[in-house]
């Protein structure tokens, strides 16, 4: 009786303390915060105004998409003494994600990419490669736009179409894929609904992927730039990826 109770004792510990809880369980590795990415917002801005101008980043190829390009370099806000711990929710401190600037000449600001949608597409990327190593050309579904297609996604062995979890609406919005056998997650079912509940200034012409950037803390990573069209989000695979 007296063991039971000692191993009762010892499982409500660790339950309380977190330790039977995956990685992506705990509170640290939940959706960052106002108070996280305004702590980062902080320590960024002083960094920028202690050296004269520089953005703590990592340096990317030049053809990197603009929303995953500017990955922030924690370390270097950690050297300048700036912060004092990575915050849980970052990759670097275990978390899903990973924080990022936009606008770094300009204005430089902090948001994120959740790493859960770049483990999808690293995941379908796999899958067509390997169906394209016997067939060549990708599995190319119904057309979107004359450049835009769905995934057969039964030709992959798929039960269902490719899709992410929309880290704006939390609805499942659909991966697609261009002429050229790259994947884009379709954000336009999100830009639609913001365009509609908030003012903006953006103009046919504009890449109006920004307009989700602010008003949420998360960049549309993994996309083509879209752009208006009769006042509706349409994709613009001419303007700057």
């Amino acid at each position: 009786m007296r063991r039971t109770v000692v191993i009762f004792l010892l499982i409500t510990t660790m339950l309380l303390s977190g330790c039977l809880y995956p990685n992506n369980r705990l509170a640290k590795n939940q959706v960052p915060n106002d108070v996280q990415v305004d702590m980062v917002q902080e320590a960024v801005d002083q960094y920028v105004e202690q050296t004269q101008g520089l953005v703590p980043i990592n340096t990317k190829p030049e053809d990197t998409p603009i929303f995953q390009k500017y990955i922030l370099d924690f370390a270097k806000l950690k050297e300048y003494s700036l912060i004092s711990s990575v915050p849980g929710t970052a990759f670097e401190n275990g978390g899903n994600y990973q924080y990022t600037l936009i606008t770094p000449e300009e204005n430089p600001t902090v948001k994120v990419i959740d790493l859960r949608i770049a483990e999808t597409i690293r995941e379908l990327n796999f899958k067509i490669n390997a169906f394209r190593s016997e067939h060549i050309y990708p599995p190319f579904g119904e057309p979107v736009t004359n450049f835009m297609y769905e995934i057969d996604y039964k030709k992959l062995g798929l039960e269902q179409a490719p899709f992410i979890v929309s880290p704006y609406s939390g609805n499942n919005i659909p991966i697609l894929i261009s002429a050229e056998g790259e994947l884009a997650v379709d954000y336009r079912s999100d830009l639609y609904q913001v365009l509609e509940e908030q003012d903006h200034h953006y103009q046919e012409g504009d890449d109006i992927r920004y307009l989700l950037t602010d008003y949420y803390p998360f960049v549309p990573a993994y996309s083509i730039p879209y752009t208006l069209q009769d006042g509706e989000p349409v994709f613009a695979p001419n303007l700057p990826k």
